[in-house]
């Protein structure tokens, strides 16, 4: 079901290795007790001072983010804590995320609630958190706007994604531990994605180049009307640093949830 999944995101244009990236087969395998497994695990590790546990993150170029469904609350029509399942191009899964939060941050606060993600890799270490603070979401409110806290491993601060107040268009910096500008998000008018993909554009810090997008991917007519599962695809430079590229994992647990996570929000 998981190569589906990455066959469909190729199918779109997508790349899933782009010239020059290392080949994932020389330095990646799956299990060897289950053959038909997705899940990677890592081979040889990585020279270089990286963050433990996100090593792998500096091979790729494309990252697949994907929601699992919640049946309990579909059935019983409440919000549940968000999981997500982390993938490579090949559909395998590399971290799976789970969101922290109480039941009454979920109800009376929904998409405005702060929580906690725990990202952990296959065997179940811990190797990022995204702490979100309870904020505001308005175009009309230009102070304390949305922000995320990265952290990898757990306790230690690598960068911050912040929401920047703009009248007509979402816009997003990532910052790095020091709160300094990195690069730019730039949203479209309207994300409400009907019947297609909707892009968030990845630009340096005057907006002149666009290095990379964010990409929430339309599921269809029934997935998103009956479900609140939602994808994305992260493309970025190989060479990108890992950091930058754990904070965009963070960017899209945020734009999940203030633009995505309500059914009806993909049409």
């Amino acid at each position: 079901m998981a190569s589906k999944d990455a066959q469909k995101q190729r199918s779109r244009g997508l790349p899933g290795c782009l010239p020059g990236a290392p080949d994932p087969d020389q330095s990646l395998h799956t299990s060897a007790s289950s053959p038909g497994s997705q899940v990677w695990q890592q081979g040889l590790p990585l020279p270089g001072n990286l963050p433990p546990g996100l090593e792998y993150l500096s091979q790729l170029d494309l990252i697949i983010i994907h929601q699992q469904v919640e049946l309990l609350g579909m059935i019983l029509g409440t919000e549940t804590s968000n999981k997500y399942e982390i993938k490579n191009s090949l559909g395998q899964r590399i971290y799976f995320a789970v969101e922290e939060s109480t039941c009454f941050n979920r109800t009376f606060c929904s998409t405005l609630r702060s929580c906690t993600l725990k990202i952990t890799d296959n065997s179940g270490q811990e190797v990022m958190a995204v702490n979100r603070p309870l904020r505001c979401n308005s175009c009309w409110c230009p102070c304390y706007l949305q922000e995320l806290e990265i952290q990898a491993p757990p306790g230690t601060i690598v960068g911050y994604v912040a929401q920047k107040w703009d009248p007509f268009l979402p816009k997003f910096t990532i910052q790095n531990a020091n709160k300094e500008d990195i690069l730019k998000i730039v949203g479209p008018c309207a994300t409400c994605g009907c019947f297609g993909d909707v892009d968030f554009e990845v630009k340096t810090i005057n907006e002149k180049l666009t290095v990379g997008k964010i990409s929430k991917y339309w599921s269809g007519f029934v997935n998103d009307v009956f479900t609140n599962a939602d994808n994305f695809g992260i493309h970025v430079p190989t060479d990108l640093d890992v950091t930058v590229k754990a904070a965009m994992i963070g960017a899209c647990f945020l734009f999940d949830f203030m633009f995505f996570e309500h059914s009806l929000a993909g049409l």
